[in-house]
Formats: C-alpha cells, sequence, structure tokens
C-alpha cells in the first residue's frame, strides 16, 4: 500500500510538468499561426489529455476486462464535466463563446448520444467502431476547415489595418529573441510531444497504483473503471484545464473538456473497437449511461444565461459527482 502511494505521488508530478508543457507548447502554436485556442483545445490538448485513457483502454481489453475499459471511458466523461470543468470553475469561473454552445457543445452531446445508442444492444462491435472513427474523420475535418477559416479571416483583417511605421514588435520572451521563428516552432513542438509523453507516463503510474490498492480493497472492476481509474485518466485533463485558466486561456480550456470527451469515445472507443469488441454490461447501459447524459445535459443550463460557468456552478457540478461517486461505492461500504 506504501509503495503503491508513492508511486501515485510521482506520477503526479509528472502530470503537473506534463500538462504545463503541453500548455505552454500549444497556446504558443495557437498564437504565432492565428489559430483559434479552441481549436487547440479541440485538438491538440484534446487529443494529448486522451492519450491516457487511449493507453489504459487497450491494456483493459487484451486482458478481458471489458467492464473496466467501458467504466474508464464513461466515468472519464462524467468526470471532465462534472469534476474537472466543475473544480477548474469553481477556482476560475470558465467562459464560453457563444459559437461553442451552439457548435462544438451539440456535437459532444450527437457524440455523446450515438456512442450510447451503440451500445445498447450490448457490444461494441468492429463496425460500431469503423462508424465512431468515420465520426472522428468528420469531427477533425470540421475542425481544421474551421481553424483554415477563421485564420484566413485573422489574416485579412490584419492587412487591412493601418499600420504604424514607428511601431516595432517587441519579442514575447528571451527565447524569441535569440531563437529564428522555425527554430521556435520545432522547440514548441517538442514541449507538446514532451508534454503528451509525461502525461501518459504520469496517469499510468497512478492509475496502476490506484488500480493495485482498489484490488485489495476488493473492489468490482465496473466501479474501479468508474471512479479511479476514470478520476486517474481524466488527471490530465484537470492539470491542464487548470493551468489554462490560470493563465486565462478559457476557450482552449473548453476546448479541452469537450473535445477529450468527443475523443474518448470516437478515438478511444473507436480504435479499440475495430482491434476487439467490447462487451457492455447491463448495468452500464441502465444506469452508468444515463448519468453519463445527465451531466452532459445538465452544463447547459448552467452556461446558457451568461455564457459563463460561475463558481456556484462549478459548485453543482462538484456535488453531483460527489453524489454519484457516494452511490457507487456505498455497497462497499
Amino acid at each position: 500500500m506504501l509503495v503503491n502511494s508513492i508511486i501515485f505521488l510521482i506520477g503526479l508530478g509528472i502530470l503537473y510538468f506534463g500538462a504545463e508543457w503541453l500548455v505552454k507548447g500549444s497556446s504558443r502554436i495557437a498564437a504565432r499561426f492565428g489559430i483559434r485556442p479552441i481549436v487547440i483545445g479541440l485538438t491538440v490538448v484534446a487529443l494529448g489529455t486522451s492519450v491516457p485513457e487511449l493507453l489504459f483502454n487497450v491494456y483493459a481489453v487484451f486482458l478481458g476486462e471489458d467492464a473496466l475499459a467501458m467504466g474508464n471511458i464513461i466515468g472519464s466523461n462524467i468526470s471532465n464535466i462534472a469534476l474537472i470543468l466543475g473544480i477548474t470553475a469553481a477556482i476560475f469561473p470558465v467562459a464560453f463563446a457563444k459559437n461553442v454552445l451552439q457548435e462544438e457543445y451539440l456535437m459532444m452531446l450527437g457524440v455523446t448520444a450515438l456512442f450510447y445508442f451503440l451500445s445498447m444492444d450490448g457490444l461494441v462491435s468492429r463496425f460500431d467502431g469503423i462508424i465512431l472513427l468515420v465520426g472522428l474523420a468528420v469531427f477533425m475535418s470540421y475542425v481544421i476547415y474551421d481553424g483554415i477559416q477563421t485564420s484566413k479571416k485573422q489574416r485579412e483583417d490584419a492587412t487591412n489595418q493601418p499600420k504604424d511605421s514607428n511601431s516595432k514588435p517587441e519579442p514575447n520572451s528571451w527565447l524569441e529573441a535569440r531563437i529564428r521563428p522555425h527554430q521556435e516552432t520545432a522547440y514548441l513542438n517538442f514541449l507538446i510531444v514532451l508534454g503528451i509523453a509525461a502525461l501518459a507516463g504520469g496517469a499510468r503510474l497512478m492509475v496502476d497504483s490506484s488500480v493495485a490498492i482498489a484490488q485489495i480493497l476488493q473492489i468490482a472492476p465496473i466501479v474501479i473503471g468508474l471512479t479511479i481509474v476514470a478520476i486517474g485518466t481524466s488527471l490530465p485533463e484537470l492539470a491542464a484545464s487548470l493551468m489554462l485558466a490560470f493563465k486565462k486561456e478559457g476557450d482552449m480550456s473548453v476546448g479541452n473538456i469537450l473535445g477529450s470527451n468527443m475523443l474518448n469515445i470516437l478515438f478511444v472507443i473507436g480504435f479499440v473497437a475495430v482491434i476487439r469488441p467490447i462487451e457492455v454490461e447491463a448495468d452500464t447501459i441502465r444506469f452508468h449511461f444515463p448519468v453519463l447524459m445527465a451531466v452532459s445535459l445538465m452544463l447547459f443550463p448552467l452556461v446558457r444565461k451568461k455564457y459563463v460557468l460561475s463558481r456556484t456552478g462549478g459548485i453543482l457540478l462538484m456535488a453531483s459527482f460527489t453524489v454519484y461517486v457516494i452511490w457507487l461505492i456505498y455497497p462497499y461500504l
């Protein structure tokens, strides 16, 4: 137990630095190329913070632990909204752009509903996995197209603005003053890759140690997946979202959560199901999927009025997550 606790803390430290590197590299890349922060959050940051779920699910499915894999994804998506976004908003109120609520949020709801529908027969088959991967291709195409159009508009607006001949751009940092643009881009890309690797490694250490502790306590696999594993693999999202909120990158923080939930389903479940179909337990269909849908829908009324998830809204999300976890573990108390 003591060794596992130490490993857990080591993983937490690696996770922190991974989030710092990923956020720093992603936000600077977005600024350099004029890409909307929400686009970076939906793609690079979301993909990076979904790596732990992918690695864990591949590992779990090949060991025949389908309940653990499904619990991980459903629990992670519940955690992303109710716990991660809740904690972030409780510390730093999170602003939602109007178009994000009307587009990306609705896309997340649609993807979640599709996942629920494909699982209702008790099996996410290879064909279901192909459907999800096609959805992933459509989603990524949309995000890339939207990013290109937005960047093009920003360049046109910048061209039409009058230039002040007396003003000179100042470097943002000591690094920019001494490294050529293409060299800095390579450095930022390296930070992103290093951050993703650290997130995956740190989360894996935390998950392995948490699962070992849970097994000692004889907790059912689905409960392990929905709680300890889900929270463990969602810690990259928490670290990245808090870092982004602290750096006033609200759009990227929201994109990280929405994008992670979509990629957990389209990319992780889709990829794993194509390799090996995933069985879905009846209790998961009856209870845990409805909770995921309810939490996802709960976000809309909390944000709709002022397009801000306030501290009160964040606390309500955290409270709903706490009630859900207590309900899960109560039979084992």
